[in-house]
């Protein structure tokens, strides 16, 4: 039986197919080298830690996100460079744009108006599953690309996280179980998500996170993903040793999303110290 995820990659390789029709991948290529001697891609690594602690709090991964598989429609974002300009008021690290159509309602227009309004790194978050869309990323200014363990092989996630490094970006390399840790970790991701959402049925559950962290090496920045709803979760997950938390729904939901990240940032100093 077909699973969320296996139902969200069917629409994401029928995307890809009408682009690419559109788009030559020796095109793409070209316009992922030619954006990248513009403006080389911003250090994300860094953005999100990068082995340090931040003395204003732990670090928010804001999200630009319409809509979910599991709850529909969250908001209705009539400039996602606005909204984007909101959350690096309020002290963003970086910010995720989704551009996958289907399911979440995003589009690399959204990604070209986020990229255009702010200065920090942005995470172009689609389901990555051909080499095709890292350079295509790269060519509307990403500067991080999301790899999903449970929809690559081991051969495609080395393959796509070397693909990302030449183009000088990072890619938050994401698992659910204790065994994708291990299948990150030995491809050398430096930056490794912990979805506490569960995609094959969609179910959450943040104490997920604390369970694997121990896995997680101290080398790699530690992105905790999903299950938030208020400052609390995110003291939460600071507490168990996240660098950065991703955060979407909460924010596009909540009036004053400056407010929000500076409120998600305190609660993680009171639990850290």
């Amino acid at each position: 039986m077909a699973t969320v995820l296996d139902e969200i990659i069917v629409g994401v390789r029928a995307d890809l197919a009408e682009r690419r029709r559109t788009v030559s991948l020796d095109a793409i290529r070209t316009l992922a080298a030619e954006a990248t001697d513009r403006a080389p891609a911003r250090d994300a690594y860094a953005a999100l830690g990068g082995g340090r602690l931040d003395p204003q709090g732990i670090r928010i991964l804001s999200e630009v996100k319409r809509s979910s598989p599991s709850k529909g429609a969250l908001a209705d974002i009539a400039s996602p460079a606005d909204l984007a300009r909101r959350y690096e008021a309020g002290g963003a690290a970086a910010i995720s744009v989704l551009t996958e159509q289907h399911r979440f309602g995003g589009s690399l227009a959204d990604l070209d108006a986020v990229r255009a309004a702010v200065d920090i790194p942005v995470l172009r978050k689609d389901f990555t599953v051909d080499e095709y869309m890292i350079h295509e990323a790269r060519a509307h200014g990403a500067d991080l690309v999301l790899l999903i363990v449970a929809a690559l092989d081991e051969a495609q996630l080395a393959e796509y996280l070397a693909v990302t490094h030449a183009l000088g970006m990072n890619a938050l390399v994401e698992a659910h179980t204790v065994e994708e840790i291990e299948r990150a970790v030995a491809v050398g991701a430096r930056i490794v998500g912990v979805n506490v959402r569960n995609l094959k049925t969609l179910d959450v559950d943040p104490r997920n996170y604390a369970t694997l962290a121990p896995h997680l090496p101290e080398d790699v920045v530690r992105i905790a993903e999903s299950g938030v709803q208020g400052p609390e979760q995110v003291a939460d997950y600071a507490r168990d040793g996240a660098d950065a938390v991703l955060v979407g729904e909460a924010l596009v939901k909540h009036g004053d999303p400056t407010q929000a990240i500076r409120d998600f940032r305190a609660a993680s100093l009171a639990v850290r110290g």
